[in-house]
């Protein structure tokens, strides 16, 4: 299915689908872009097997990865690259393996070196993580 442009510049939005797709963390994780917007990225992925740590959980990790994704490709929805400089999260549940894991990313403000984002991954209804992350604007977008 075609991630849905909801109201970036086109040109902008066929970049960032073209390097969403040939991430290669992106493709070993699982994880797919839903939609993009100003300001704002959907992800999801599948909860499998080899995404489990040593107790059987899903790996906290993962989870971090993919509310990282959410809110790296928010900012770059703005036309820009950024790194992340710090970012926190607190975990509210657990998810099953077979869940699929929705992180909806948002940019909470950008300045101009330094952005502030957050995402929330749900599992269904049910929030398992809060993520919120500071982020160093490195360039503009060459697209």
């Amino acid at each position: 299915m075609t991630p849905m442009n909801l109201g970036i510049d086109e040109k902008l939005y066929h970049y960032l689908l073209r390097s969403v797709e040939e991430a290669p963390f992106y493709t070993l994780l699982g994880i797919k872009l839903v939609s993009i917007g100003p300001g704002q990225a959907v992800f999801t992925m599948k909860a499998q097997q080899e995404h489990t740590n040593s107790i059987g959980l899903l790996q906290g990790g993962l989870i971090s990865s993919l509310a990282d994704t959410a809110m790296g490709v928010a900012l770059r929805s703005l036309g820009m690259n950024a790194a992340t400089v710090d970012m926190s999260i607190g975990f509210t549940a657990s998810a099953r393996l077979g869940d699929t894991l929705r992180a909806e990313g948002r940019v909470v403000k950008a300045g101009r070196e330094i952005l502030f984002a957050e995402t929330r991954v749900m599992a269904g209804e049910q929030l398992i993580a809060y993520c919120k992350g500071t982020f160093y604007k490195i360039a503009d977008l060459d697209y």
